[in-house]
This record gives C-alpha cells, structure tokens and sequence, in this order.
C-alpha cells in the first residue's frame, strides 16, 4: 500500500494529477520488458492523448504511436511523430480521404480494415493516393467487437491488393485479456489467430508481415506469442481495473483524481460514508462486472466507490476505519484511466517530496500539462 501525501492546498479539486517519477517508471519498465521479449512498442495514445507522454514513451524505444482516430492522429503528426497506425477499421468519406492523404504526407501511416467492402471504399475514396499508406487486416481473436473471423484474412487482403492498397499486416486486439486471470488465455487466443492467418497470408504471396497486438494486460504476460509489435495503453497510468487484475501495486498509479470530502457520514462503530466532489463527469463511469466499486481510494485500500453522479463520488469505509474529515482530499484511482484524460483540458504533474524523516511529504508542483488531442474523436 503506498502511503497518503499531501496535496498542496493551491489544487482546486477536483483535478487530475500525474505523478511524474510513477509515469516515467511505468514507461521505461514496460519498454524494457517488451525490448527482452523481441517485440515492438507502439503505445496506444488514446489513453494519454498528450504529447508530453509520447515524448516520453518514444524516448524510451517506442517504435511509434498508436491511435483510434484520425483527428488524434494529426495532432501527434503536427507535434512531430512520424509513425503512427490508426488501430480502428475505418470507413472512408471524401473529407476523411483528403485527412489520411495529408497525414500520409507528413508521417509513416498505417489504417485499419477488417472487411473486403472497407478495403474496396478506402481504395476508391483515396484514388492516386491509395500506395500513399499501409493497411492492417483486423481480426477478431476473442473479444467480440470488431476485426474479421480469422478465415476472412486472405480474402480481405487480397481484395486490398486487387484495389490498389498496400497490405502491411494483420492486428487484433485481445479485449477479453480484460478480466481477472485472462490474460494467458488472450495471449493464445491471440497467436492462435495472428499465426494462422499470417501462414495463409505467406502462402498467398504476401510478405514482410507486421503482426500487431497487446492490450495493458496481456503485455504483462509470462509469455510475448508471436506478435510483433504490442499497443498497451493504460500502462502508463494504471488504474484500478489493472489493480484489481493483479497487474499493479498502488505503487504503480501514475494518475489519480484529487477530490475534497464535502459530506460525510460516520458510523458509529468507525468507518461510514463519505462524499467527494469527483463524479462520473471527471471519472467516467464504467465499472465491468467484476469490479469492486466505480473507483479505488490511493491510501486506503479498503474504501470503495459504491455510486457515482454526475459531481458526486460515494466512498464507503468499513467498520473501523478512520473516516476523512470534512475538506481532506483524498486521491481517486478511476475504473477505467482512459476515458479521465479526455474530460479535462489540461493535468497538474506533480512529485512527491520527502520529509525530514525520509517519509513522503507533500506533493510539488512541477508542471502543467495540457491534453492535446482531447475531443479529436473522428
């Protein structure tokens, strides 16, 4: 359990802070256990959307960014990032094929397909420009959501092919690694489908294949499977769905909301119910099935989220317990990080200092950071 520090008393909660030495921790240990595996880093931004982390990640041996949307793409393509892979399959209008043309002119681009109709309109949508980027075949490897049956592969690059495209390798993302004790699992379900489908490939002519996937959980495994490149994005904040996976400490929470108790209501045995001025507007609101609140309290390993409203956070502390006081804040760990960095403008850096006892004191202030693709959706 890692210890509270003190937030000054300049932050007006609530408000989103990232501890800068957790961050750059989780970025360098992640990159180096990916590099020993022979595999490739291409972080997925959507969690961050700052340029100030993807500096940060590339620096670290990122091989480049990957991306939902084209909008996020052109923010990191104007910042400066010259490879990126829109992991999504795209269905391409006239102003969405003049974006990708221009993205392709200033960056190293790759786009999502997962069906032979998609292939032939981003095709026809490009026209001249269509061997200006790269195209990934999607496949479904378990999640359910979407990417092709795997069997679909050949037939899908070779439409792309036929249009004119350029097939640079097949994806799939691992979703249902989301979960306690899936993500072995999801690491064989996903080589079981990247393998079979890249052998059909080779045998069809097609070479030189990328074989992309990873999610935050699954790059966390005992073993790589036969991706070549992996696009975890939580890893660099963790949240509480990794902590209650098992796939972080709270040691390991990079981002944390900072809220004020403004009501409060102890039990007489201890603990009780507090209230924080944080809810589903500047922490999402998802919760899986398997979770055990809305959000997690750093320092108090016990307390639960058990309702979220629009600006209101509930906080249930058990028997016993110490219950806040009246104006304490507390820092909220979110359910799910990346929907946090997308509801706010800009995040507080901080950095924990040290007491004259060698223990944490209060956090400083090193920077501001402002979220720079926030909103770019399409």
């Amino acid at each position: 359990m890692v210890a509270t520090v003190r937030i000054p008393d300049s932050i007006q909660t609530p408000e989103v802070l990232i501890d800068l030495d957790v961050l750059q921790h989780n970025i360098t240990s992640l990159a180096h256990a990916v590099s020993a595996r022979g595999q490739r880093l291409r972080p997925h931004a959507k969690t961050h959307k700052m340029q100030q982390i993807a500096d940060l990640q590339l620096a670290a041996g990122a091989c480049g960014l990957t991306v939902a949307t084209v909008g996020e793409a052109e923010v990191f393509a104007e910042k400066g990032v010259r490879d990126l892979f829109i992991a999504y399959p795209l269905w391409v209008g006239g102003p969405m094929a003049r974006r990708l043309t221009a993205l392709a002119g200033r960056t190293a681009l790759r786009v999502g397909i997962d069906s032979v109709e998609g292939a032939r309109n981003l095709a026809a949508q490009l026209g001249p420009n269509q061997g200006a980027l790269g195209v990934m075949v999607e496949l479904d490897s378990g999640h359910g959501r979407s990417g092709a049956v795997p069997g679909a592969a050949v037939e899908i690059a070779q439409a792309a092919r036929a249009a004119g495209l350029r097939v640079a390798g097949l994806f799939t993302f691992p979703g249902h690694s989301y979960g306690p004790g899936a993500s072995a699992g999801a690491v064989a379900d996903e080589s079981r489908v990247l393998e079979g489908a890249a052998r059909d490939l080779r045998a069809t002519g097609f070479g030189d294949l990328e074989l992309s996937g990873g999610s935050t959980p699954t790059a966390h495994a005992a073993t790589a499977g036969v991706a070549t490149e992996v696009r975890p994005g939580v890893y660099v904040f963790n949240d509480a769905q990794q902590l209650e996976m098992g796939h972080c400490g709270f040691a390991d929470i990079a981002l944390t909301v900072a809220s004020t108790v403004v009501s409060r209501r102890p039990d007489p045995r201890g603990g009780g119910r507090v209230v924080l001025d944080a809810g589903s507007k500047v922490l999402g609101g998802d919760r899986p099935a398997w979770a055990s609140g809305f959000a997690r309290i750093l320092g108090h390993p016990d307390a639960r989220v058990t309702a979220l409203s629009e600006h209101h956070g509930t906080v249930e502390f058990p028997e016993g317990a110490r219950l806040p006081r009246h104006g304490e804040k507390l820092q909220v760990i979110p359910n799910h990080v990346c929907l946090v960095p997308n509801l706010v403008d800009a995040v507080t850096v901080v950095r924990q200092g040290r007491g004259g006892d060698g223990l944490h004191g209060a956090y400083s202030i090193v920077d501001r950071w402002s979220v720079a693709a926030r909103g770019c959706n399409s």
